[in-house]
């Protein structure tokens, strides 16, 4: 599993860190590090996990996924 920093747009309040945190908890296979305003740290293992699965989260919680790193 390797780590990864995700670029989150639409996040303003701790509201939105626990709203991404949760849609991030929900995809099998991703393990939470980190999640402020504006970005989140994942571990993932990629041949399980993409960032179409990544982005389909995090825009069902609202948000809009910038880029991954």
């Amino acid at each position: 599993m390797k780590s990864h920093v995700l670029t989150i747009g639409g996040m303003s309040c701790q509201h939105c860190v626990m709203r991404v945190t949760k849609a991030l908890k929900e995809i099998e296979g991703v393990e939470v590090e980190d999640v402020q305003i504006g970005q989140a740290t994942v571990r993932y293992d990629e041949h399980q996990v993409d960032e179409n699965i990544l982005r389909e989260h995090i825009e069902d919680a609202g948000y809009q996924l910038l880029g991954v790193q």
